[in-house]
């Protein structure tokens, strides 16, 4: 959506502001032992205290709705996953919380990366470093007159810089009264190509960084995808004001990545 007012931008960033609150208080209670099942009912609990609805419970995808207030995306699982009932976090996991809510009309969606009680080893933390500064750095580059190419080229370099790859078939996007709107913004493409940037446009800038190759696969359950050689994945997402000097909504930056 593009902002119309001043009323739709206080609303925005009271939306935004609450959504991180929430998101790290969800991110707090990730540790070993802990099932990703219980993670969830902590967010829907909150989203409930404060009067507000989970995002992304009811999304239908023609087969199923999904019925959860997060995904909770561990290693190979790269989006959309269903929080597990029967697998805890165990220490060196590489988590994604992908977390949004609808408040007083307007839609949010943000996501972190943390490893659970420490790095395995120098590749999972290179590769979730790499995943957040593939999302911030892009952040600049969300002014009016670029393009979704623009963004898309940048996250692509800067994952290969660092060895790894991007997932193709998953984008960031525009975001507003629906979860999902104009701009789309793939994690690849090429300079001033795609979808040009206009000013006040809110968009979901997010790129899901892959330890190996850029397949996936769904899983039984019709939502959690997962990289076919089980490589694990990282992900950042920022929702952002386009503006000649962008306005980051949800600044989850100082976030840790070991929790």
């Amino acid at each position: 959506m593009i902002i119309q007012n001043e009323k739709e931008l206080i609303t925005y960033r009271a939306a935004a502001k609450l959504s991180v609150a929430l998101l790290k208080k969800i991110t707090q209670a990730v540790k070993p032992g802990v099932y990703p099942i219980t993670v969830d009912n902590l967010a829907k609990k909150l989203c409930r205290e404060n009067h507000v609805r989970p995002a992304f419970q009811g999304v239908a995808n023609g087969r199923s709705v999904f019925d959860y207030a997060t995904c909770i995306c561990v290693n190979d699982a790269a989006v959309h996953a269903v929080p597990s009932t029967t697998i805890p976090f165990q220490t060196g996991d590489i988590v994604k919380l992908d977390f949004g809510l609808i408040y007083r009309g307007f839609y949010t969606d943000l996501c972190v990366t943390v490893a659970v009680g420490k790095f395995l080893n120098s590749v999972a933390e290179k590769l979730v470093k790499t995943a957040k500064e593939v999302s911030r750095s892009s952040i600049a580059l969300a002014i009016p007159a670029n393009t979704t190419g623009d963004i898309g080229q940048n996250m692509h370099a800067i994952a290969r810089k660092n060895g790894f790859d991007v997932l193709k078939k998953y984008t960031g996007h525009g975001i507003g009264r629906t979860l999902h709107d104009q701009p789309v913004i793939p994690a690849n493409g090429q300079p001033k190509q795609g979808q040009l940037l206009k000013p006040n446009m809110v968009v979901c800038l997010e790129a899901q960084i892959v330890e190996k190759g850029d397949e996936v696969k769904v899983d039984n359950d019709g939502w959690t995808v997962r990289t076919v050689d089980a490589g694990l994945v990282g992900m950042f997402e920022y929702m952002v004001i386009v503006k000649d000097k962008p306005e980051v909504l949800t600044d989850t930056f100082d976030f840790p990545l070991v929790v």
